[in-house]
């Protein structure tokens, strides 16, 4: 096998060179093929707009896929909703329960309802009059770029922006839309997480004292053989069943996001 990819090698190189026989020839070859090749081609219009081929859509299209989930973990409410919900979990002593796949789904459905009028602010004003022909790719980029900053930013603590704006070296922002996304994007993570392990804080106080109270009791009785985690268990569901806990973790995480 290695010895017949040398020879398809070799031939291919001897045909290139013999078709090629001067530095004029090479040049031209090279310039039809990029204009062979309509997958790469990019041309201007008389309006000083440019416009990509198809293929050239499509690619970067399949590009932007792969990094859907950076964009998920990073400009949405995904990162502070995940966080809680495992806080909650280990808080609760239920171990895997809920799992891993359920505590993903819940946030993920979180995330699309506190972003759904920011991504439908998106759709209206840059995704259809792009789709229509009516906006350029570039400006539809751009509009719906200063989407997501107007929501980044709103949710993000002043402190942190002005720290990451410090160490870029930029001064204070007229508008939102020139905060650069490098700036904002860490500035946006740091904020979510610190928001998060506040929110965990919270709500692993009732949960800790319930289980002192549970373990002093035992200690007092003799116990100290029984678990308290195992004891405490029924305590901390029958008190988050009662006060409806989870609509209330649900509905607190959503009140913690403003998109205006």
């Amino acid at each position: 096998m290695k010895h017949i990819t040398q020879i398809m090698i070799g031939v291919t190189t001897l045909i290139f060179f013999v078709m090629i026989n001067s530095p004029m020839q090479a040049e031209s070859v090279f310039e039809n093929f990029g204009l062979g090749l309509p997958a790469i081609n990019v041309s201007d219009s008389a309006d000083g707009e440019t416009t990509y081929s198809l293929s050239l859509q499509i690619l970067a299209l399949m590009t932007s896929l792969t990094v859907l989930p950076s964009l998920i973990l990073g400009m949405t409410s995904f990162t502070r909703i995940i966080i809680v919900l495992s806080i909650l979990r280990q808080a609760m002593g239920t171990q895997q329960t809920p799992p891993n796949q359920v505590l993903v789904a819940v946030a993920l459905f979180l995330t699309l309802f506190i972003m759904s009028p920011t991504l439908s602010k998106i759709n209206s004003t840059a995704l259809t009059p792009y789709l229509e022909g009516n906006m350029s790719a570039e400006k539809s980029l751009s509009k719906a770029s200063d989407i997501a900053k107007d929501f980044l930013v709103y949710n993000t603590r002043k402190n942190d922006l002005q720290m990451f704006a410090d160490m870029a070296g930029d001064a204070n922002y007229e508008s939102n839309s020139e905060v650069p996304l490098p700036v904002l994007l860490p500035a946006f993570i740091t904020s979510e997480l610190k928001t998060a392990f506040q929110i965990g804080f919270l709500l692993f106080l009732p949960f800790l004292v319930i289980d002192m109270v549970i373990a002093s009791t035992l200690m007092s009785l003799g116990m100290m053989m029984l678990s308290p985690m195992l004891v405490s268990l029924p305590f901390k569901l029958l008190l988050f069943v009662l006060v409806d806990g989870w609509a209330m973790t649900v509905g607190s995480l959503v009140a913690t996001y403003s998109s205006t």
